[in-house]
């Protein structure tokens, strides 16, 4: 019987035991080396039912045993293999940083943040002041995938959309990211892969109906005011608000043969991707716009909204869009410009590519990276073609 086995094996100090019909070594730490592990018996399975194969094993592992705990006693190594941790060891486990939150925020701005616009500090600021407010600890090696659920729920609960939950994740992950890779904390980062789920806070964003387009372009010209000069210049240009918003005087060019705005990054503001820089005629209600603008400044085309350092695109789109609400349906806003021009292009078929080249659009496929891109008459050419007939111009 299995007993049996056991009380014969013991008796020849092989110290096996046999359970379930296995046998395993089992031997005793000696007592003058208790003190060194974080326990007091070796437990090895030898993973057999025979008995010779067992005992051939054992005499292999007493062997190596007491190597090792010669080894122990003149201090000159020791071991893990056997499953073993020895108390030194233990208490010699680096201890967890102190460097917090707070720190890893320092260092990003430090590292990351020269030539970074406001925004840039704003966000950050933000998502580590969202996070401290919910998190149990600012110890960035003791954050736990728990912490990073509850900053998800506390997000959510203040009621941001999915959009901006994953923005401030991002940012809480590039922080993080940058501190356990400069400072060499041993831990993860717990706010990488955290699931954020779709809401229904996500709205599609609406162009702006042609009809509606028409009445404000002819309102822009009526009314000839700063403000609505930059609406008029979106209107047909399709810009972004803080590409509009940080130009310079001389980046409109309107006595050329193909009048158009030489779109390019400034000091006071750059530009959202390398594809934003980009060339785009004027026509219509943009170049009405353009004319007026070289007439009345000298220097920054919106100087309301620029000084030397930064634009306030919020401030401009804060006016525009109250504007605009009574004017368009529910939805659109300043951005929805944007949209139209894409449509008004699409209706008269124009290329895709082009119609990237002229919103400065993102363009897929590798081939779209070669050459000099699309020359600007062949842009104008497809942008006279939607060009609204009594505009302003």
């Amino acid at each position: 019987t299995s007993g049996s086995v056991n009380q014969t094996v013991i008796q020849n100090k092989s110290y096996l035991i046999c359970r379930n019909g296995i046998f395993y070594y089992s031997r005793r730490v000696p007592a003058d080396l208790h003190k060194r592990f974080d326990k007091d018996r070796v437990i090895i399975s030898l993973r057999t039912k025979s008995q010779d194969k067992a005992l051939g094993s054992a005499k292999t592992l007493s062997d190596r045993l007491e190597r090792y705990w010669d080894s122990l006693r003149l201090e000159l190594f020791h071991s893990r293999e056997l499953g073993l941790y020895t108390m030194s060891n233990i208490s010699e486990k680096p201890k967890p940083s102190s460097f917090t939150i707070d720190d890893a925020l320092k260092l990003y701005f430090e590292l990351k943040g020269n030539g970074r616009r406001k925004t840039f500090f704003q966000l950050a600021n933000r998502s580590v002041d969202y996070l401290k407010e919910v998190s149990s600890t600012s110890v960035v090696e003791s954050f736990q995938p728990a912490d990073a659920t509850a900053f998800r729920a506390h997000l959510f609960q203040k009621g941001l959309s999915s959009a901006s939950v994953r923005r401030i994740f991002s940012s809480i992950k590039s922080i993080i990211n940058l501190a356990i890779k400069e400072q060499g904390l041993i831990c993860r980062n717990v706010f990488a892969s955290t699931f954020i789920p779709e809401d229904n806070a996500s709205k599609k964003r609406l162009p702006i109906p042609i009809e509606a387009l028409i009445a404000i372009q002819k309102e822009c010209v009526k009314i000839d005011d700063e403000n609505r000069w930059l609406l008029a210049l979106i209107s047909d240009t399709g810009m972004r608000l803080s590409e509009a918003v940080g130009l310079h005087v001389e980046d409109i060019l309107i006595n050329q043969s193909v009048p158009f705005i030489d779109l390019k990054p400034h000091p006071w503001r750059s530009l959202k991707t390398l594809g934003s820089q980009r060339q785009i005629p004027l026509i219509g209600s943009s170049y009405w716009a353009a004319k007026r603008l070289k007439q009345v400044n000298e220097k920054y085309a919106f100087p309301r909204y620029i000084n030397e350092s930064e634009v306030n695109s919020n401030s401009a789109s804060a006016a525009i869009n109250k504007w605009l609400k009574p004017r368009t349906p529910k939805g659109c806003v300043v951005h929805s410009f944007r949209h139209s021009l894409r449509d008004r292009l699409r209706l008269v078929e124009c290329p895709s590519d082009i119609v990237d080249a002229i919103g400065g659009w993102t363009t897929s496929g590798i081939g779209q990276k070669y050459g000099a891109g699309y020359d600007l008459n062949v842009k104008y050419k497809w942008m006279k073609k939607i060009e609204v007939q009594g505009s302003g111009t």
